[in-house]
């Protein structure tokens, strides 16, 4: 256990950062005040509407927090097949009465300038998602006093992770809701994807790196279970979208306990990267077509979505969610830590008690 992770927040955790105006900072603040450590999403943002929620986030609480970037993708070598699913999707356009959004809105995400705000006014924690920064950029968040994570979702990217000099790795099984943050989006790997624990055993061979475990914990004996396993902490996301603070849609709240959602799957539909979601009418209709594209994708589905969430339609939303959404609970976001944090310690004290029989 790395104590220069474990020493920002008392509890081991993490509440995950989802972009699409779900980690704000009001719950990103009560969560860090309840001992867990709240993070940002800066993803789809401009600099400025980062550094603004900043210091919002600062207003709220002085306790540790992070904030997360998407690392700049690759050209997309195919934009005949991005023409394709746009045509596919012009009846989506006109249902929803909008027009499709333009799938070269930018690739990088305001990247370096993100960077730049974060080396000007240092934050605690950066987490990066979809690729490794360089060593040069690891090393100067280090000298501005900012521990660093990097997503992997296989043991060679957290080789890759280790080698730039991150100081943990952000362990993301396949049952994790929204993008799963694969460094290379390669099709032929799809639902080749690992499940956390066998993953977990699979990284902590591989590096020497303190590991966040991410994917589908919703109780705090999964907590106990994957630092059973060999993390220092777990990072959940889908656990804290049901809570009041949480900036997600009430559509979306809703859908994660309405048996009309029964199951998730891994989708590009609305973004061409891999992200699992509750299986809905535009999942089910589009996402077998849909290119391996991202962004391009998600630029053109934006409006779409944006429509549908207008309308209350969950047919037509990109309802992000991990395996474990049936168990989503409507608590306060510092209550959930707190309750979180409760059910780790029974945990362990049986697995203690259990040991000694």
């Amino acid at each position: 256990m790395s104590s220069a992770l474990t020493d920002l927040f008392p509890h081991p955790i993490v509440q995950a950062p989802m972009a699409g105006g779900v980690s704000v900072p009001q719950l990103a603040a009560a969560v860090s005040e309840a001992g867990g450590l709240g993070f940002l999403a800066a993803g789809y943002k401009t600099a400025d509407g980062m550094y603004q929620e900043i210091k919002q986030l600062r207003g709220l609480t002085s306790r540790p927090f992070g904030v997360n970037l998407f690392m700049p993708q690759p050209e997309y070598a195919e934009p005949a097949a991005v023409d394709v699913y746009a045509h596919q999707l012009a009846g989506e356009a006109a249902w929803y009465e909008t027009e499709l959004g333009d799938p070269d809105s930018g690739r990088d995400d305001g990247y370096d300038a993100k960077l730049a705000v974060l080396l000007d006014n240092p934050v605690p924690v950066v987490s990066f998602h979809f690729g490794v920064p360089g060593r040069d950029v690891l090393d100067a968040l280090r000298r501005a006093g900012t521990f660093t994570l990097v997503t992997a979702t296989t043991a060679d990217e957290a080789r890759a992770v280790e080698q730039a000099g991150a100081d943990a790795v952000i362990v993301q099984g396949v049952e994790a809701g929204g993008h799963q943050g694969t460094h290379r989006d390669i099709p032929e790997n799809d639902g080749s994807g690992i499940g956390l624990l066998s993953l977990i055993a699979q990284v902590r061979e591989a590096v020497r790196l303190p590991l966040v475990a991410a994917g589908g914990i919703m109780r705090g004996s999964q907590i106990a279970a994957v630092l059973a396993a060999g993390a220092s902490a777990a990072q959940l996301g889908t656990a804290f979208l049901a809570t009041p603070e949480s900036g997600a849609h009430a559509v979306h709240k809703q859908a994660l306990t309405n048996p009309l959602f029964t199951r998730t799957e891994l989708t590009r539909a609305f973004s061409g990267r891999p992200a699992r979601g509750l299986v809905n009418r535009f999942m089910r209709e589009h996402g077998p077509y849909a290119p391996a594209a991202y962004p391009e994708i998600h630029h053109l589905t934006s409006p779409l979505r944006k429509a549908a969430a207008k309308a209350g339609d969950a047919q037509g939303m990109a309802l992000w969610a991990g395996q474990g959404h049936r168990m989503a609970r409507e608590l306060p976001a510092g209550q959930l830590v707190e309750v979180l944090a409760a059910e780790l310690a029974a945990a362990r004290t049986a697995l203690s008690e259990g040991g000694r029989r």
